[in-house]
């Protein structure tokens, strides 16, 4: 059973292991409430996971160490894993989904565990290593659906009531539910009046689905590139404690996601890997009732691949309005692209591609598509753009295939 005291414990033991991260005010991202971030991507590992993996297989017996650990993860519990098994001179042999990023995967190789990568998801790989933990005799390390876990990461619940004692609200990113767990118990129980909320990926939602239908549910099929909460179904144990102390639970999508991960680069020089960010975009997009609040994001991890990382960055871009492409639609005649890129360049966009295609059918037979890729400012600058064109008398191609 979870108690402050087995919390308190976790602290203590690894209070020479992990950092105390800091508690940063933002002060340009929302004018609706003051926003703390919790900056667990500067852990030791790169993730809070490493709290609740330390301080379980600190409470092995020896006998149980002698055996082995296996641990299964999409790649944060499998670095906070590895870390404790070098520092106790533990063998560990850690099941990681094929979907993880090759750079969670190469730095738990780093620190000497043995890596088997398993085709699909977390799920997959819990199965695979459940399977190796029967054959071997091992001590399998849950990446949540453990108490000891839990109360590992209920210690982020501690420093955030050390470090604002009077915070009305925590956010909290969910996949398998250790990590809201552990907080929400620890913040209900110490300050009862603080809201706990918790978010799930719009396509990875397992939580809030078991939730709302008050019984845990394993979804067919996840989708989302926030690999740290890709879980198909919630801890029995974590769906437990949520189902106690935890006051909401809400979704973004990715494209809400990858919009955040660009705002904490660009506002919070904060780089935040997707499940680190979807309690953040909870705040940015509104989707939690905050207004006038003092409230804390968890930002749970920053161990993003940096090729997933550039198509991130474009996806916010994008979905922002600050990247786009238009495709007009005028006659093959000289001076129009001039004339196209003068009206662009008069509202203070920059052109970074033109594609000039012929016409094809129904269309004019003078005529032809001029494809133009751009940076502008948001949404409101893109649309001042379109409408100079139009009113130059050309016309503009939308993604249906209207012309307006």
């Amino acid at each position: 059973m979870l108690t402050l005291d087995r919390v308190h414990q976790a602290s203590h033991t690894l209070k020479d292991i992990v950092r105390k991260t800091e508690l940063v005010l933002s002060s340009n991202m929302v004018d609706t409430c003051d926003l703390y971030l919790k900056q667990e991507n500067l852990q030791v590992t790169g993730s809070f996971k490493v709290r609740g993996a330390y301080f379980k297989t600190a409470m092995l017996t020896p006998e149980q160490r002698e055996k082995g650990i296996i641990a299964c993860s999409a790649g944060n519990h499998a670095q906070g894993v590895a870390l404790a098994a070098k520092k106790m001179g533990i063998h560990a042999t850690i099941f990681i989904p094929s979907i993880a990023p090759l750079s969670k995967v190469e730095a738990t190789k780093r620190m000497g565990a043995t890596i088997k990568l398993v085709d699909g998801v977390y799920d997959d790989a819990y199965e695979a290593a459940i399977a190796y933990q029967q054959e071997t005799g091992g001590v399998f390390i849950h990446p949540f659906d453990d108490t000891d876990v839990i109360a590992g990461q209920g210690t982020i619940g501690l420093e955030l009531l050390c470090q604002v004692s009077d915070l009305d609200a925590v956010v909290v990113p969910i996949g398998g539910g250790g990590l809201i767990a552990g907080i929400a118990f620890v913040i209900k129980m110490l300050n009862p009046s603080c809201k706990v909320y918790g978010v799930q990926a719009e396509d990875a939602n397992s939580m809030f689905v078991s939730l709302r239908k008050n019984k845990r549910q394993c979804l067919k099929s996840i989708s989302t590139f926030a690999d740290g909460i890709a879980v198909c179904e919630p801890g029995e144990m974590s769906y437990t404690l949520c189902q106690q102390y935890v006051d909401d639970i809400v979704t973004v999508t990715d494209d809400e996601i990858a919009t955040t991960i660009l705002t904490l680069m660009e506002q919070q020089k904060i780089v935040a890997e997707g499940a680190g960010a979807v309690a953040t975009a909870a705040v940015l997009f509104n989707k939690l009732p905050v207004e006038g609040k003092k409230v804390c994001a968890i930002v749970s991890g920053g161990n993003i691949d940096v090729n997933i990382l550039s198509r991130v960055i474009a996806r916010g871009l994008l979905t922002t309005g600050r990247l786009t492409e238009l495709t007009i639609e005028m006659l093959d005649k000289p001076g129009q692209l001039k004339e196209v890129s003068t009206i662009i360049a008069d509202l203070g966009a920059n052109v970074t591609k033109v594609v000039h295609n012929a016409g094809g059918e129904n269309t004019d037979i003078h005529g032809c598509f001029l494809h133009v890729c751009m940076e502008t400012k948001n949404h409101r600058h893109l649309f001042e753009i379109e409408q100079a064109i139009r009113d130059a008398g050309y016309r503009i191609v939308k993604d249906n295939g209207i012309v307006g």
